[in-house]
C-alpha cells in the first residue's frame, strides 16, 4: 500500500544563486566520491533503508524539483572556507532547486537559499562520539531544523536507540518519543509530517493520521537498478583510484632509482676530474689539494647521505599513506560488493515470493 504524506504537497522553490567560485582541486575531499567513513558497512543497511524511504515518500526518486535528498555528500557551512564541511548519513531539503544543487557536487546553503531541513546520522563505533558531541553544534549553527540520531544497536553507541532534536529559537530541544500506539519507539517530525521510528533496529516512517507505516513498493523496486548502478560506478572509480595510486608509487620508485644512478655517475666524474688536476701540481700542493678534496668529498657525501635519507623517509611515508589508502579503498570495495550481493539476493527472493518485495523496514 502506498501512503501519501503531507510533504508531498508542492513547495515554492527558492531560486538557486551561484555566488561561489569553487576550486574543486583545492578541496580537502573529492566531491565526485561519496564520503568514506570508518565502519561504513556497519550502517549500510539502515542508511539504505532510510534513503529509499526518503526518496520514495518525499522526492519521487528525484522527479520532484522542489525536494533534494542525498547521503554521504558534503555540506559546506563557511562561505569563506569550503574546507569546513560536514557529511550527514542522510539529509533532505524542501523548497530548494534540486536540479541546480546536484551539479555543484556539494551543498552550499547560501546558494541553495537554506540549509537542509532534516539531517540524520546512523551510529557506528567510530563515528558515535562525533555524532553526539560535535555535530549537534554544527547542525544547530547552520540551522538544520531537525537532527535525528539512529542507533541500530539499541543504544550501544548513542545511549538511546533513537534521539531527535528540533530547532526552537535557534537552539536544539529534544523531540518527545513515544511507543504509542503499537509499542514501536517513535518521535514526530514536524519537517516530514510523519514520525521517525525505531523498529527493532530498522528505521521506519509512521503516519499518525492513517495509522500506517509509509511504503512505496513500485518506486522501491524501480530504485534497485539505479542503486546497483551507482554502487557499481563507485566500485569502478575506487578501483581506478587504487590503480592510479599504485602507478604513482612505481613512478616514484623509478625516479628514486634514476636519481641514485645520476648521483653515482656525478661522483665518478668528479673523482676523475680531481685525479687529472692533481697530476699537474707539485707533490706538496697535491697533498694539500687531496686533503681539501677529501674534506669536500666527505662533506658532499654527508650532505648527499642526509638528502637521500630524507628522500627515503619521505618516500616511505608516502608509500605508507598509499598502503593505508589502498587498504581503505579495498575495504570499501568489499563492503560495496557485499551490498550489491544483498540487493541481488533480495531480487532473487522477490522473484520466488512477491511478499519479499519490500525490505523489512517498510512491510
Amino acid at each position: 500500500m502506498t501512503v501519501k504524506t503531507p510533504a508531498r504537497t508542492a513547495f515554492p522553490i527558492i531560486p538557486y544563486r551561484k555566488t561561489t567560485e569553487i576550486d574543486y582541486d583545492s578541496l580537502d575531499f573529492d566531491p565526485h566520491e561519496s564520503v568514506e567513513k570508518p565502519d561504513a558497512m556497519e550502517q549500510h543497511e539502515e542508511q539504505l533503508e532510510m534513503l529509499i524511504l526518503m526518496r520514495a515518500c518525499f522526492s519521487g526518486y528525484g522527479k520532484r524539483p522542489d525536494v533534494f535528498v542525498d547521503f554521504d555528500s558534503n555540506i559546506c557551512y563557511d562561505p569563506d572556507d569550503l574546507r569546513r564541511h560536514v557529511s550527514p548519513d542522510v539529509y533532505i531539503a524542501f523548497g530548494v532547486d534540486a536540479k541546480a544543487i546536484r551539479p555543484r557536487l556539494i551543498y552550499l546553503p547560501w546558494e541553495a537559499g537554506k540549509p537542509p531541513d532534516l539531517v540524520m546520522e546512523i551510529a557506528t563505533a567510530d563515528t558515535a562520539r562525533e555524532d553526539v558531541e560535535i555535530k549537534p553544534d554544527i547542525y544547530e549553527a547552520i540551522a538544520a531544523q531537525e537532527y535525528w540520531m539512529f542507533d541500530a544497536a539499541g543504544g550501544r553507541y548513542y545511549g538511546n536507540p533513537l534521539k531527535g532534536l528540533k530547532l526552537v529559537d535557534g537552539k536544539y530541544q529534544d523531540i518527545h518519543l513515544t511507543r504509542e500506539p503499537d509499542g514501536i519507539l517513535k518521535g514526530y517530525s514536524d519537517v516530514l509530517g510523519v514520525s521517525v521510528a525505531w523498529d527493532d533496529g530498522v528505521p521506519r516512517l509512521y503516519d499518525r493520521a492513517s495509522g500506517e507505516y509509509l511504503e512505496n513498493q513500485e518506486e522501491m523496486l524501480m530504485a534497485r537498478p539505479a542503486l546497483k548502478a551507482r554502487t557499481n560506478a563507485a566500485i569502478a572509480r575506487r578501483e581506478a583510484a587504487e590503480a592510479r595510486r599504485e602507478a604513482a608509487v612505481k613512478e616514484r620508485e623509478a625516479i628514486q632509482a634514476e636519481s641514485g644512478a645520476r648521483a653515482a655517475e656525478l661522483a665518478a666524474t668528479q673523482s676523475e676530474a680531481g685525479s687529472r688536476a692533481a697530476e699537474q701540481i707539485p707533490a706538496d700542493a697535491r697533498a694539500n689539494a687531496e686533503s681539501k678534496a677529501r674534506e669536500a668529498a666527505d662533506a658532499r657525501a654527508a650532505a648527499n647521505a642526509k638528502e637521500r635519507a630524507a628522500e627515503l623517509a619521505a618516500l616511505q611515508a608516502e608509500v605508507k599513506e598509499e598502503e593505508k589508502a589502498r587498504a581503505t579503498a579495498q575495504k570499501k570495495i568489499r563492503d560495496l560488493r557485499e551490498l550489491i550481493w544483498r540487493m541481488e539476493l533480495a531480487d532473487r527472493q522477490f522473484a520466488s515470493d512477491p511478499l519479499l518485495k519490500i525490505p523489512p523496514a517498510v512491510r
